[in-house]
């Protein structure tokens, strides 16, 4: 991401954005595998957690579903920002900072993911249930009950934010 897009902490609040790059498919539900890994760009700013993800049931309005990685929160000393590894978000009625308030610890989990590695992310989605398997493991890191956006339908991409210098290999969009 380039810097002019990073968000200034001291004159907005941090909010979750459609910065992506995305395939226009016509996905609603289905399997989604990639590859990705995260460093911190050199002039990240201090909220900068190598935010990499993938978003989903993309519209023709932007509106979407993602379920994205803060690499550097898993290896935080902090239980509580440990805890903010994984995150669920349906932009943009539903970001994170409103599901977080709303909803404590119900669309956020801890995971054991690192800056500079390569991480599977595998994420089936099934009506309003979405479900992320990540590094090939036969159990779910993370499970959504209650996605926002069921109704929605599009394309798939791949998702960053501030400070973040994302790596993708891999993708395959699964329909179902």
């Amino acid at each position: 991401m380039p810097s002019s897009s990073y968000q200034d902490q001291s004159k907005d609040r941090l909010l979750d954005r459609d910065f992506m790059a995305w395939l226009p498919l016509d996905f609603k539900n289905g399997t989604i595998d990639v590859d990705v890994a995260s460093d911190l760009a050199t002039d990240a700013p201090a909220y900068a957690r190598g935010f990499v993800g993938v978003a989903f049931r993309i519209d023709e309005t932007s509106r979407f579903e993602s379920i994205y990685l803060r690499p550097t929160n898993s290896q935080a000393d902090d239980q509580v920002r440990r805890n903010h590894t994984v995150q669920y978000a349906g932009y943009p009625d539903f970001r994170f900072d409103q599901l977080r308030k709303d909803f404590p610890e119900k669309y956020e989990t801890y995971a054991d993911v690192a800056l500079g590695r390569w991480i599977h992310m595998k994420i089936v989605v099934e009506g309003s249930k979405a479900t992320l398997y990540l590094d090939h493991k036969e159990k779910p890191s993370f499970v959504v009950n209650d996605l926002k956006f069921e109704e929605l339908h599009g394309g798939v991409g791949i998702w960053i934010e501030s400070g973040t210098i994302a790596h993708f290999r891999g993708l395959q969009v699964t329909p179902k």
